[in-house]
């Protein structure tokens, strides 16, 4: 497979997560979620889980299974906040390698092609997602309302390499 075909999300969201309904997920006969946490679901600046996305989790929670798998090392931080959501969770995950995501998939017992790989960045957790079978979605970074204006200089060039090696994304990302 193409480094443009790895990098290829199946759905560009566009918009933070809180934006992914469960009419999307629906329509793409998802049945379970793996979620990023640092950036995808909560600011890195942040340890605490907003009201709106404990609304969201909830709003979901009757359609799909979830699951998050971050990167981060910190059990002080990833755990803090999956017990605020009430979800399973997997750190150290060091995607793109599918590991810690086949757990949380077999943890699901859902078909893989039912699960999506939700994320922010494309080097971390769509190559993963799209080296494992999933569906996957990349959605904008969670900002910190106090800084709205903050800029993410990686994901800036991850979108650029990605569009290098012919992925499609959209080019007004609000990176």
């Amino acid at each position: 497979m193409s480094w443009g075909k790895l990098l290829q999300p199946d759905l560009v969201l566009g918009e933070p997560i809180l934006s992914l309904t469960p009419e999307i997920l629906h329509q793409n006969n998802l049945k379970g979620l793996v979620l990023d946490v640092d950036e995808t679901l909560v600011p890195m600046s942040l340890a605490e889980v907003s009201e709106d996305l404990q609304i969201w989790v909830q709003t979901l929670r009757p359609s799909v299974s979830l699951w998050l798998v971050s990167n981060n090392l910190s059990q002080n931080r990833i755990s803090r906040i999956a017990e605020a959501l009430n979800l399973p969770y997997i750190l150290g995950a060091r995607k793109p390698s599918r590991r810690k995501l086949r757990q949380a998939v077999e943890a699901m017992d859902i078909p893989i092609e039912q699960v999506a790989m939700v994320g922010d960045r494309l080097f971390t957790d769509v190559l993963a997602g799209n080296r494992l079978g999933m569906f996957t979605i990349l959605v904008e970074p969670m900002v910190d309302p106090a800084k709205v204006a903050q800029r993410y200089p990686v994901r800036t060039v991850e979108v650029w390499l990605s569009q290098a090696l012919g992925a499609t994304l959209p080019s007004n990302s609000k990176t």
